[in-house]
């Protein structure tokens, strides 16, 4: 970096870049853009619609040109590990889309790399970020929620229709979403898990590059320091539900529970004190009040520039008129650009630092060897 202040980054694979190109070109501490992507069309409309100049259509080259001091990879998961430590070895600080990687021993390459290079490695994990987690995070550390006494995380998503490398993908592979969440609210790592498949892949669903006959995975995740436990599901085929991404939260004095629905509030419980008049009515039990939790966007911890982008916004098309984008994952991507682009600047590591992205990435990997040997206690290793 000649200018401390001032980083100039490149986005790898538009399917999902895209959404992040207009705030990497507000970020008042980025400088030069650069795209790639293997698909000529999707490249150059992109490129035009947002004003970028330099523009590759193979990661060697991008890489390989010194101009960049960093890279955002959101190409395909198989290109995760790969493009990570190559961009590192490259002296370029890195930014990776979930997860990390599919195999402990990529993680442990990727750790290696970083701590060998000195470059800034952050998974670019959305739930941490968002409007909801936020909200949850205040009522923990105000001790309105007590004690955790359950977790509950789920990603649900059919990805029928998806590229072909989708075919076959073990769910559990992807559980930073759905897991994240407790691990970074109780600042615990995951033990061991248990985990089983639900379920079997149809013939037309197998033939991608995964060892998985599963389109569901269920794991109970035991965590250091606290006795609660966090109970994942996980499901990429063959169920009938929407596109559902959350959590629900447990405590002794309150809980959360994610909406069934986008368009539902999430709802907070307060345990109510029992009522001594139970006996003579014949019911039982305590109650609780049933409320909606309030949140907000995170606006003051943007810069000015950043914080149009948590509600929707307008874009330029190639036709030159303009689009409303909703901003996904909970109005999370301006504050995850914000903290990588931060790091760098500040030469500090990010709040998700390699060793973070490796623990949070790691479990998933075990539950899946788990399910593959019908529930067997598998370890986590520690990082």
């Amino acid at each position: 970096m000649t200018d401390p202040t001032t980083v100039n980054i490149a986005v790898v694979g538009l399917g999902f870049g895209e959404d992040f190109l207009p705030i990497y070109r507000d970020h008042p501490n980025v400088g030069d853009i650069g795209i790639v992507d293997p698909d000529i069309q999707r490249l150059t409309d992109i490129g035009d619609r947002y004003g970028v100049e330099y523009r590759y259509r193979d990661f060697d080259e991008v890489v390989a040109d010194q101009r960049w001091d960093a890279i955002h990879i959101l190409a395909p998961v198989k290109f995760h590990a790969d493009y990570a430590i190559r961009s590192m070895q490259a002296g370029k600080h890195c930014a990776c889309a979930v997860p990390m990687a599919t195999e402990l021993d990529e993680l442990e390459e990727i750790l290696a790399v970083q701590a060998e290079t000195g470059r800034t490695y952050m998974m670019m994990e959305t739930t941490v970020y968002s409007r909801e987690f936020r909200g949850l995070t205040a009522l923990h550390e105000s001790g309105d929620l007590g004690a955790l006494t359950l977790y509950q995380g789920v990603h649900m998503q059919n990805l029928d229709g998806y590229p072909h490398y989708w075919l076959g993908y073990p769910p559990m592979k992807y559980v930073t979403h759905a897991l994240s969440p407790v691990l970074q609210l109780t600042g615990s790592v995951v033990q061991d898990v248990v985990a089983y498949g639900s379920g079997l892949l149809t013939d037309e669903r197998h033939g991608g590059e995964y060892d998985n006959p599963f389109p569901s995975e269920v794991g109970l995740f035991r965590l250091s320091g606290t006795d609660a436990i966090a109970d994942i599901t996980m499901s990429f085929f063959q169920t009938a539900r929407p596109y559902i991404e959350g959590f629900n939260v447990y405590g002794s004095k309150r809980s959360v529970e994610w909406p069934a629905l986008d368009d539902d509030p999430m709802r907070m419980f307060e345990l109510l004190p029992l009522d001594p008049a139970q006996p003579d009515t014949g019911l039982r039990g305590r109650r609780s009040s049933i409320a909606t939790l309030e949140f907000d966007d995170g606006g003051t911890l943007l810069p000015e520039s950043l914080v149009k982008f948590v509600q929707p916004y307008q874009v330029p098309t190639s036709g030159g008129g303009t689009t409303t984008k909703v901003p996904a994952h909970g109005g999370s991507h301006p504050h995850l650009v914000h903290e990588f682009i931060s790091s760098i600047v500040e030469d500090r590591s990010p709040m998700i630092d390699a060793a973070t992205s490796a623990a949070w990435t790691a479990p998933g990997i075990c539950a899946h060897q788990s399910a593959l040997q019908d529930g067997e206690r598998i370890a986590v290793p520690r990082y």
